[in-house]
């Protein structure tokens, strides 16, 4: 049996190393399901140095950590070799968490994203999105799912590039969950070639979780919170002489479809409660972590 290296880094809402004053408990279980370490430690940056390494499904650990006054993270699967030390990085928030929305000025806000008033003059696009920071997680849903969208290459732009104008009209108002658009019928052809090379997958029966939609397709980059893309055709208007119908993103916590509906939307049905953009944020920043993609950065941070 060889030896394996793990090196576990943990970060707090803003995105930097956690600092509290409090020690960590980190529990690591190989494949095997073998507890191999159960510990306190005060370090936010710690290095495992002699994990066994089975060249087989026992190499996909399961590492866990935990604080008083904080949500449990981890990751699974982490995959260790013999050859190269693993770096995994978690997050740690607070349970009483909230927002910070510094960075996420109107003008800097207007100028990244101009669909967000693009119907309205900008006094009228300042107002309303005044009313979107104090409600606070249809924010912070929102600069998710732009963030996340902004860095899934199509073969011509991304996603956010396709969008006209952002909905605010009754029901399809931006939410804690999802927001909708106006985009340009292209990029439903752009995703359909995103599918041929592996970067989207498509969801059978769309309609059933999104009442209306015609096509769905979730991107299958990561494990976790992978962004889907909801194309409700019927709904259709041109603006600018461009056709468009309306989209609708979101962002699921589990990339399998069954998992998915068990552990997220009966819960989430039977107790009235909509998917937390602060799950989300941190899901994603450390899925991306994992696959050493460019860090997920919304314009805002989640503070203790």
């Amino acid at each position: 049996m060889g030896k394996a290296r793990l090196r576990l880094r943990i970060f707090d809402g803003t995105r930097e190393p956690f600092s509290k004053p409090v020690k960590v408990l980190v529990k690591i279980v190989d494949g095997m399901q073998k507890q191999l370490v159960w510990d306190f430690y005060s370090s936010s940056d710690l290095l495992f140095k002699d994990l066994p390494f089975y060249d087989n499904f026992g190499d996909n650990y399961t590492v866990l950590v935990s604080a008083d006054g904080y949500k449990d993270a981890g990751f699974y699967p982490v995959k260790l070799s013999d050859t190269y030390t693993q770096t995994l990085n978690v997050m740690l928030v607070s349970k009483t968490s909230g927002f910070s929305f510094a960075k996420a000025r109107w003008g800097t806000v207007k100028a990244a994203f101009p669909f967000l008033a693009a119907d309205v003059d900008d006094a009228t696009g300042k107002s309303r999105y005044g009313d979107l920071v104090e409600a606070e997680k249809p924010l912070a849903c929102l600069l998710n799912l732009v963030e996340a969208a902004g860095k899934i290459a199509l073969p011509q732009g991304t996603p956010l590039g396709y969008i006209k104008q952002l909905r605010w009209d009754g029901d399809f108002a931006p939410k804690q969950d999802r927001f909708f658009a106006w985009c340009d019928t292209t990029l439903i052809d752009q995703v359909r070639i995103g599918e041929s090379v592996k970067l989207f997958s498509e969801e059978p029966a769309p309609g059933i979780l999104h009442p209306g939609a015609t096509h769905s397709w979730k991107e299958i980059q990561y494990s976790e919170a992978d962004l889907q893309l909801t194309f409700h055709e019927n709904d259709k208007q041109t603006i600018a002489g461009t056709k468009c119908v309306t989209l609708e993103l979101d962002i699921d916590y589990y990339r399998d479809p069954l998992a998915h509906v068990f552990l997220e939307v009966f819960p989430n049905g039977l107790t009235h409660t909509l998917t937390n953009p602060i799950e989300v944020y941190v899901l994603r920043w450390m899925a991306g972590q994992m696959a050493k993609t460019p860090e997920f950065a919304p314009l805002y941070v989640v503070t203790d």
